[in-house]
């Protein structure tokens, strides 16, 4: 491990606004801030909303900016590409957001029932060869149903067609009431401050000319989930620091 990365974990640690808890560590056990994430560590009640593989943090940390009456976490195993968003969050004395460094697997382990508000999954691996690892997936759906509001919204950014495609489908097989969809996202009136935040990886796929997806939908549905039966063209390209899509 280089020098870089051993210095940036030394920060991380640091922090009070970073949790570290990858599933080595929790054990299968719920995390002690389960169901009390506003009353003890932001210290108010404002609305909860969580950003699942959120990379460097940077659309954790704009949203927090955006809107100081809400509070948001950024989720990600990567403790390296996490640091940076910390370090902003240090910097600018932000006290609306943090982060938690573990297994997206196991995010049943840190949020009580109803209490998140918004899930935002940015730019997620389309994991086109298991759907089971999809964050968007039936699968990950029911762990989200345990803890997101039954009101509260998901939203979808994506470069990734199959992504866009395969989520669309999957939200009306389940006859999950869709808000808002748009496969290009920046030739869209859907388009808003909000939504123009771009992460690292968003400005290079912009800059490969790639069209943005968005959907934003909600997961009111008291049946079991079903998979959709839709075959979907899988993305052509190489994605950025990923394996290749095909």
């Amino acid at each position: 491990m280089g020098k870089n990365k051993l210095a940036k974990f030394s920060e991380m640690a640091t922090f009070d606004h970073v949790i570290q808890a990858p599933y080595n560590k929790v054990d299968q056990k719920d995390h002690e801030l389960k169901g009390r994430w506003k009353q003890d560590f932001f210290k108010n009640e404002n609305p909860l909303v969580v950003e699942l593989g959120c990379g460097k943090g940077e659309y954790s940390v704009s949203l927090a900016e955006y809107f100081p009456n809400k509070n948001f976490i950024g989720v990600d195993i990567k403790g390296s590409r996490m640091w940076k968003g910390a370090k902003q969050v240090a910097e600018r004395g932000l006290e609306n957001v943090g982060f938690i460094r573990t297994n997206i697997e196991i995010i049943g382990a840190f949020f009580g029932a109803n209490e998140v508000d918004e899930i935002w999954l940015t730019f997620p691996d389309p994991q086109m060869k298991k759907h089971t690892k999809r964050l968007t997936s039936t699968s990950f759906m029911n762990r989200y149903k345990q803890f997101l509001n039954p009101e509260g919204t998901i939203h979808l950014k994506t470069d990734s067609n199959f992504q866009y495609q395969y989520t669309l489908a999957m939200a009306k097989e389940n006859s999950f009431p869709i808000l808002a969809e748009t496969d290009d996202l920046y030739a869209s009136p859907l388009l808003s401050e909000v939504l123009s935040i771009q992460t690292f990886y968003e400005k290079q796929w912009r800059e490969r000319g790639l069209p943005i997806k968005y959907l934003s939908f909600q997961l009111r549905s008291d049946k079991p989930l079903r998979e959709p039966d839709v075959e979907i063209e899988k993305d052509p390209y190489r994605s950025f620091g990923r394996s290749a899509r095909e």
